[in-house]
């Protein structure tokens, strides 16, 4: 007879499938030993067929469990009172945590050893032993969410003449060396559990909104929806000097576009929280999470000094060119304004930063001899223009670049300012100009 179960030792009478459950506790704690062929109170029972239950655990291990931990689990046989039992030796892994495939980086699927049982581990535990395995650097830490689509991410990447296999994945960091989704490839995926929150007030004091909209998905949904609708509040005034016919938009588009980028791409995903941007009469505020890292200051990053908190994902954007150069959004914001009285200002804290865009004077106090649309309104309507003839959603969804939501928004906006006309109903709509 055997001596009592402990945290390292553990009895089976046969193979059950409670045994994965074991080996993964053992292989996500300190190692232990499992023995195959005793009872419950430490007799032995043996086991008639040794090499077809070595082999059924074998299997089930290299199948079943995630990532691969047959290298750190070895057998053994011993002979007690003329039985045979099996010893099941296992390490403790060098890449926890370990899981059941089918049910995922999840308490239900991951199990740590507790006294003399194996028990689910809790979420914060497992959230901790991804970091004390992959690291600090969030961009590479194993996803708890491994069930994820690529589908934005594969039109982004199809537009721009991208392959987006598999090989591609690893090669940008959403997929590690194992097959699994990083944080990066969450950050990108139709998951994504980051959002981007947009709200127009009526007044300074915040009291009363005009409109607001919650954009989540994707990292690359999100920066094509928010900008379609931050472009909806950056009107375009003409006016004259002389004969000439003067257009300008109230923000430089450039300015919105890179404090839109870099709220995206240096944000700290490592927070829960949404991007925040206020978009008021008389400016644009653009809130990330995440202040400047360790050793830059505010005066470094207006001279173009670039360090990366998120350096794949910023690759990935240079790569698709969003991004022309590191280091470039801040100047050329400031550049964008170099005309115009009113300047963008920057503020920085411990876990924020901050970017406000003021209108600029020379467009809010010209006088306004006609106002026309927006960047994604002027397309709808051109595209009317030049086919002569009615459009549906779906024709100015392929034009725009946006999701269904998106355009059907941009669509009430021309019919509230009296451009287009809606017709039929349901999925026959079409819009026609007024």
């Amino acid at each position: 007879m055997l001596e009592k179960e402990d945290q390292q030792n553990e009895w089976k009478r046969e193979y059950t499938e409670e045994v994965k459950k074991t080996i993964i506790a053992f292989a996500n704690s300190q190692g232990g030993t499992l023995y195959i062929g005793v009872n419950n109170d430490g007799s032995i029972h043996g086991i008639s067929d040794i090499d077809k239950l070595m082999c059924q655990i074998s299997n089930s291990i290299r199948e079943a469990v995630k990532p691969d931990l047959t290298m750190f689990v070895d057998y053994q046989t011993e002979y007690i009172n003329e039985k045979t039992i099996l010893k099941v030796f296992v390490q403790k892994g060098t890449s926890s945590p370990y899981y059941l495939a089918q049910k995922g980086i999840r308490p239900e699927g991951v199990f740590v050893r507790q006294g003399s049982s194996s028990v689910p581990a809790s979420d914060s535990y497992i959230v901790q032993m991804i970091k004390n395995t992959d690291g600090d650097r969030y961009e590479d830490i194993r996803s708890v969410n491994q069930d994820l689509s690529f589908d934005e991410a594969k039109k982004e990447f199809e537009k721009k003449n991208i392959t987006f296999g598999m090989n591609q994945k690893r090669t940008l960091g959403l997929v590690n060396e194992e097959g699994l989704i990083t944080n990066l490839g969450l950050l990108l995926s139709d998951q994504c559990p980051h959002s981007i929150k947009i709200a127009v007030f009526e007044d300074q004091k915040m009291k009363a909104y005009r409109d607001r909209e919650i954009f989540s998905g994707s990292l690359f949904a999100q920066l094509h929806s928010s900008y379609a609708f931050i472009d909806r509040y950056n009107p375009k005034f003409s006016s004259f000097s002389g004969i000439n016919r003067i257009d300008k938009r109230a923000y430089p588009e450039e300015a919105i576009r890179e404090a839109l980028l870099n709220s995206i791409i240096h944000r700290d995903y490592s927070f829960s929280g949404s991007i925040l941007i206020h978009i008021y009469s008389d400016r644009m505020v653009f809130i990330s999470i995440g202040g400047l890292l360790k050793g830059i200051n505010e005066s470094d990053i207006r001279l173009g000094v670039s360090v990366a908190r998120n350096e794949k994902l910023a690759q990935i954007f240079y790569r698709l060119g969003y991004v022309e150069a590191f280091g470039t959004g801040i100047p050329k914001i400031m550049q964008s304004y170099m005309e115009n009285p009113l300047k963008p200002t920057i503020e920085v804290s411990n876990h924020a930063f901050k970017v406000v865009l003021p209108q600029r004077m020379d467009t809010s106090t010209a006088p306004r001899e006609s106002m026309t649309y927006s960047t994604h309104e002027d397309k709808v309507i051109n595209l009317l223009k030049e086919n002569e003839a009615t459009i549906k959603r779906e024709d100015a969804e392929k034009v725009l670049h946006l999701s269904q939501a998106m355009t059907s928004r941009i669509l009430k906006e021309l019919i509230k300012k009296g451009k287009l006309v809606s017709v039929g109903k349901g999925r026959n709509t079409r819009y026609i100009l007024k």
